[in-house]
């Protein structure tokens, strides 16, 4: 049995299913949802939520942070380093994220650095990326470079760190305000520490700062016989609800949102769950409302090369992937588009990422975009909406599971909090 419910507040359900919406005023009213589980955090909401229409508190003048979307004019951007990447441990989480043909390169590399030679040029393109930014007028600041392959412990679990290479996984700006993601992946447990010199510099020049809780991590959080042994397995468990975190404690990765001003969406995936998203969701009432959004993927992890807003009513939909309530969006008048099939040759590896990274891309105002040198097809796309591309090699470090959204998290964009579906 259905309920239609306000988005924010989550219904309970006897079995997981896709759908669950909202009231966006005018076009979205009726938004039917459906959870795909059971959760804590649907059980705890049960007051209406509905969206409230107060100004969100303005940005002070001399505060470096300030971005309501992905398309208005970048100014400043955070990019990773792939410098001292190291695999992740072959844990129960990071199986059931990553590809069966990996899965022998996890166990026999895991707390190790990446191959050399294939970090080197990661390391390269990316400081070309970064030249390349800043001859756009983008200011451009790094992370610290850590000792990853440190192991540390906690009372609950043990482990080597990864990388700080995708700051959009771990931090998501929203107005002049800085969210720490809690992350689910014990190898990435640290990966804060990488953007703490700059938080803190972005913090003294007026932005807010938050840190979502901490997860524990504990055995708990994972269902430690998630039973993953084909693609179908995956499809099969996906479609039911059924991940690899559970609802103990929340957590999520940042790159599961994705914002267009006063609307942010949202998927549960292997890594963001429930409770992680209740926790934003009522972090960021009532100046913004958070929407969960689905899609037929047998592996859900990160939104943003699955469904990637790239313009004010404009949304790059990927065709393996359909979003199971895009008719909603196309009601509401705005323009989905499908990418072309990726051009990213098949003995390239991809330990962490499928070959969609190439619909990955970073908007650096509504006309011009960053995009690999190597698709050219999406580039002949980007042209025909008349989008001029930026065009940049990070092949080698598409490797380490990110394209140009993963590997920047934009910090100043160059206007105003609006609404885009009233």
């Amino acid at each position: 049995m259905l309920r239609v419910r306000c988005l924010r507040g989550g219904s309970r359900g006897a079995e997981a299913a896709h759908y669950i919406g909202s009231r966006l005023r005018g076009a979205f009213t009726g938004w039917v949802q459906r959870t795909y589980q059971s959760t804590q955090a649907a059980a705890a909401s049960q007051n209406t939520c509905a969206a409230d229409d107060k100004a969100a508190s303005p940005v002070p003048k001399d505060c470096l942070v300030c971005s309501y979307n992905e398309w208005d004019p970048l100014e400043e951007v955070i990019v990773g380093r792939a410098e001292n990447a190291c695999v992740p441990p072959f844990s129960v989480e990071v199986k059931a994220n990553t590809y069966e043909k990996y899965w022998g390169f996890y166990q026999k590399l895991g707390g190790q650095g990446f191959p050399k030679d294939h970090l080197k040029k990661a390391v390269a393109e990316i400081e070309e990326m970064c030249s390349i930014l800043k001859g756009e007028g983008v200011i451009v600041k790094r992370p610290d470079p850590i000792d990853w392959s440190v192991k540390y412990k906690t009372p609950d679990f043990e482990s080597t760190g990864m990388y700080g290479a995708m700051p959009r996984d771990i931090l998501l700006v929203v107005g002049n305000e800085i969210i720490e993601a809690p992350m689910a992946w014990r190898a990435r447990f640290f990966e804060y520490r990488a953007y703490r010199r700059l938080i803190k510099d972005y913090f003294n020049s007026g932005a807010k700062w938050t840190t979502a809780p901490k997860p524990t991590m504990a055995d708990e959080l994972y269902d430690q016989n998630y039973p993953i042994h084909s693609v179908e397995d995956r499809h099969k468990l996906a479609a039911q609800g059924k991940f690899v975190t559970t609802e103990f404690e929340p957590c999520f990765d940042a790159a599961d949102f994705i914002r267009a001003g006063r609307d942010i969406f949202v998927q549960r995936s292997q890594v963001t769950n429930y409770m992680g998203i209740e926790w934003m969701r009522r972090h960021l009432a009532p100046d913004y409302r958070v929407h969960i959004i689905s899609f037929k993927d047998p592996n859900p992890m990160h939104i943003d090369a699955t469904f990637n807003i790239i313009g004010p009513g404009l949304v790059l939909s990927n065709p393996d992937r359909p979003c199971h309530q895009i008719e909603l969006f196309k009601k509401a008048g705005w323009t989905v588009i499908q990418p072309p099939v990726p051009l990213i040759p098949d003995d390239h590896p991809l330990w962490m990422s499928s070959k969609w990274l190439s619909m990955n891309v970073l908007m650096l105002d509504e006309k011009r975009v960053m995009v690999d040198a190597n698709e050219t097809s999406i580039q002949k796309m980007f042209e025909k909406l008349g989008i001029s591309t930026i065009k940049v090699n990070i092949r080698h470090a598409n490797s380490l599971g990110g394209g140009f959204h993963c590997w920047t998290c934009d910090i100043r964009r160059r206007g105003t909090l609006q609404s885009y579906f009233d």
